[in-house]
């Protein structure tokens, strides 16, 4: 038997690749009808993504250790899934303040793949294993795979490498768990049902996955200390929106006006965490910063002056 038949036959059986009988008449609707076929379908992914809350808990908490020794976390997808990786991995050092080498994104294709698509790039597993090792992961980083059917050759070859390695490894799919046979520490399956046009998983699959990775960059950044209250306290000030988000935070937290926020910020090193401490402790510069390193970066503890200790 050839190679096409037994590929197509694959593919055919994906829960990803199945006909929405709900949208089966969608080429005779009119513009509201369709809209309304989406967003119907829409509303099925959140529940999609909760019924795996329990593996999301694993996956962050492995996050957290890695980040915690100095691991990485490393996405690998293909096109839609790898965009998303690329797309949630460059967010975290704005956002949180981190090394943009803390939270990477592979895509097969490298980087010409974010803006064109490189067909016939995911089909080689040993893409996957030649990206990760030009990428230098270590044993003690994660590597993510992203992959709505799970069967992506270069995702597989990526996640199959690291597990060489001794890495911890995650899986991020809409493929039910029961067809799931990848050896992975976490599989994270989020079954959002067939799509409104078949086969289409930049659609619900992509909105499944892109909610997934904000859980998991997020509630690791959380865990880590870079958000105070529900504030983002650990950003760099690299433009101006930043700057004015920066300040803005300050003031709400200590109850200074614009230019009072304005000179705190400065005196601290243009640093939230810093002026928060600073000011609602009372202290100068030097205690502050020594204060967030014994509390492990969190604004809380280090208000209490006590010291972090994981849970």
């Amino acid at each position: 038997m050839s190679q096409e038949p037994s590929l197509f036959a694959e593919i055919q059986r994906l829960a990803t690749e199945q006909r929405n009988p709900r949208s089966s008449q969608i080429d005779t609707a009119s513009v509201r009808e369709i809209l309304e076929i989406m967003n119907a379908e829409d509303k099925l992914v959140a529940e999609a993504v909760h019924s795996q809350l329990d593996q999301i808990e694993q996956a962050v908490t492995i996050l957290e250790a890695a980040f915690r020794a100095g691991g990485r976390l490393f996405y690998v997808g293909a096109g839609t899934s790898g965009r998303l990786g690329i797309l949630d991995a460059s967010e975290c050092p704005p956002t949180f303040g981190t090394d943009p080498e803390m939270v990477q994104g592979l895509i097969a294709g490298g980087p010409p793949a974010v803006f064109r698509a490189q067909e016939g790039a995911e089909d080689q597993e040993e893409g996957g294993m030649r990206a990760l090792i030009e990428a230098g992961v270590r044993p003690n980083d994660v590597v993510c795979g992203i992959a709505a059917s799970c069967r992506t050759p270069f995702v597989v070859g990526a996640v199959s490498y690291a597990k060489t390695l001794g890495c911890k490894t995650l899986f991020v799919t809409c493929t039910p768990r029961q067809d799931f046979k990848l050896n992975v520490d976490v599989p994270i399956c989020a079954v959002v049902g067939p799509e409104v046009i078949m086969g289409s998983t930049r659609m619900k699959s992509g909105t499944a996955q892109k909610l997934i990775l904000n859980m998991l960059t997020t509630a690791s950044m959380i865990r880590m200390g870079k958000v105070y209250e529900n504030m983002m306290v650990d950003l760099k000030m690299t433009n101006a929106k930043l700057v004015e988000r920066s300040k803005r935070t300050v003031m709400t937290v200590t109850g200074l006006d614009y230019a009072g926020a304005t000179e705190l910020l400065n005196a601290s090193g243009g640093h939230v965490k810093t002026a928060i401490v600073v000011h609602l402790a009372g202290i100068d510069q030097a205690e502050a910063l020594e204060r967030l390193e014994r509390a492990g970066g969190f604004v809380r503890l280090a208000l209490q002056n006590q010291s972090y200790s994981p849970s």
